[in-house]
């Protein structure tokens, strides 16, 4: 006899995804995003094997949407390049800030809100704004892949000013009318980790805990837990380590060393293999002699952010990091900011950050002893090149940085990567970003990481216990394939 089938609706899904492998018994949860069935919007409290949603806000009224919106019109994609627009925001001034208030969005107190619906095209149109949209912001939006002027790095200031506004008045509203005391995110917005950063340092929330997969992605898993949970009555697990349900989310597909080995033997690819303590030896030392480094270990990540399984790896104290990754590892636009990874019990040492970030979902400022003074004269992108603090590569120009905060128990082997850079460096953190290149997912197979590392300008491949050199690669093994990339 089949099961019968069990729907769950779209918030409920991302709701339950937040709330059930949290560390808390109950909670307030806050799901944000483009649209779901009808809500785009939506307040629940968790509590125990319980999960209710008591308040919403319906499209096409959406704060996802009004991102989107600002993203397409500066050149980039719907639901890829809204990262992008919140990269750039530190560069600009939110000057346009007040009009978006005056003319598109109608904010009340308590965080509700309403667009004005004349100046966006997405209910009836192909495109998200339209030409009044385009006049109040002088101009016909950015082509893809255009030259950034000024106006556009204000734009995303402004937006992403406006956003923490929302997120912010929401978050304390809704923490005042219930009395809860921890909040738990999801949904496309909750991937916006200077809003969870300003969350967390000012709304006042004993905890904050944030769905890795916060995106549509995530729907699957809160899906099955909403009904094992809710439906079915099921007791909650015991959290793992930290407190963590999704104990580091690594719940991807691995790979032992016989079979990665077996497939570096058929691509023709020249590799030592070697023990446990060598290979964390030997990578760190090479990071720290300068090299970018391609890191696939393990089970492969859940969400959208690389946690150090699926990794590009690289020194954060030199000033050129940012710039080399970018532009000849990544082939991606030069202010795209890179994250650390920082051991967890070293994190305050670096970072103003009093809770734990495994999923590289918060920002936090740069401790003040490791800022550096720059030219306060320089503006927008001219400020890109400037070394700001000892961790350059990994600090923005407002003096913030996207931490992951990486444990010994969830990670054990990035974790002992870390702790050799450390030793061997003096610095606790390395740059981490997804091992891919723009328009191509995360590597997934060992197939793909030797094919971008032969791709690209890495110089390092630690691929299980296989490590590669590139030096010491077929000449004819190498691809330079950037020309043929899609954007992203």
């Amino acid at each position: 006899l089949k099961a019968p089938l069990a729907f769950s609706e779209h918030h409920l899904s991302h709701a339950a995804s937040a709330f059930y492998p949290s560390p808390f018994e109950r909670a307030l949860v806050l799901t944000m995003d483009g649209v779901g069935e009808w809500a785009t919007t939506t307040a629940a409290i968790g509590h125990g094997q319980r999960l209710d949603i008591f308040r919403e806000i319906h499209f096409p009224h959406s704060l996802g949407l009004l991102y989107s919106a600002f993203t397409t019109y500066c050149g980039f994609r719907v639901n890829s390049g809204e990262y992008k627009l919140m990269g750039l925001a530190p560069y600009g001034e939110p000057r346009f800030a007040g009009l978006i208030h005056e003319r598109l969005v109608d904010i009340k107190d308590d965080g509700s809100f309403r667009l004005d619906l004349k100046y966006f095209d997405y209910c009836t149109g192909l495109t998200m704004t339209n030409a009044r949209f385009h006049a109040l912001f002088g101009g016909p939006p950015r082509a893809p892949e255009a030259p950034l002027e000024p106006r556009h790095l204000d734009l995303a200031a402004s937006i992403q000013q406006v956003t923490e506004d929302i997120v912010m008045r929401l978050a304390t509203s809704l923490k005042r009318e219930t009395g809860e005391r921890n909040l738990c995110l999801a949904g496309g917005v909750a991937l916006n980790c200077v809003a969870n950063g300003k969350l967390l340092r000012e709304a006042g929330f004993d905890g904050i805990w944030i769905q890795p997969a916060a995106g549509d992605a995530g729907g699957a898993l809160g899906a099955a837990l909403a009904h094992w949970h809710r439906a079915q009555g099921q007791p909650r697990t015991p959290a793992g380590a930290g407190g963590d349900g999704m104990q580091g989310a690594f719940l991807g597909p691995a790979y032992s060393d016989d079979e990665i080995a077996a497939t570096l033997d058929r691509l023709g690819a020249v590799y030592r293999r070697l023990g446990d303590d060598e290979l964390i030896d030997t990578a760190a030392r090479d990071l720290a002699d300068g090299q970018a480094m391609g890191w696939f270990q393990g089970r492969a990540e859940y969400g959208p952010r690389a946690l150090g399984n699926r990794s590009i790896l690289a020194d954060p104290r030199r000033s050129d990091t940012q710039s080399v990754l970018n532009l000849k590892v990544k082939f991606r636009e030069s202010f795209r900011p890179f994250a650390p990874a920082v051991l967890a019990e070293h994190a305050r040492d670096c970072f103003d950050l009093d809770a734990e970030s495994p999923y590289m979902l918060i920002v936090a400022p740069v401790a003040q002893h490791c800022r550096l003074p720059v030219d306060a004269a320089a503006t927008g992108l001219e400020r890109l090149k400037q070394v700001r603090s000892t961790i350059p590569a990994v600090t923005h120009v407002d003096y913030s940085a996207r931490v992951q905060s990486v444990r010994a128990d969830t990670q054990p082997r990035f974790h002992a990567l870390l702790s050799k850079f450390h030793q061997i460096s003096g610095c606790p953190t390395l740059v981490n970003t997804s091992f891919n290149v723009r328009g191509e997912p995360v590597v997934g197979s060992p197939e793909d990481a030797f094919r971008c590392f032969m791709g690209t300008h890495l110089d390092r491949l630690a691929i299980g216990n296989c490590y590669l050199v590139k030096a010491g690669q077929p000449a004819a093994l190498a691809r330079e394939y950037a020309h043929l990339l899609p954007a992203d």
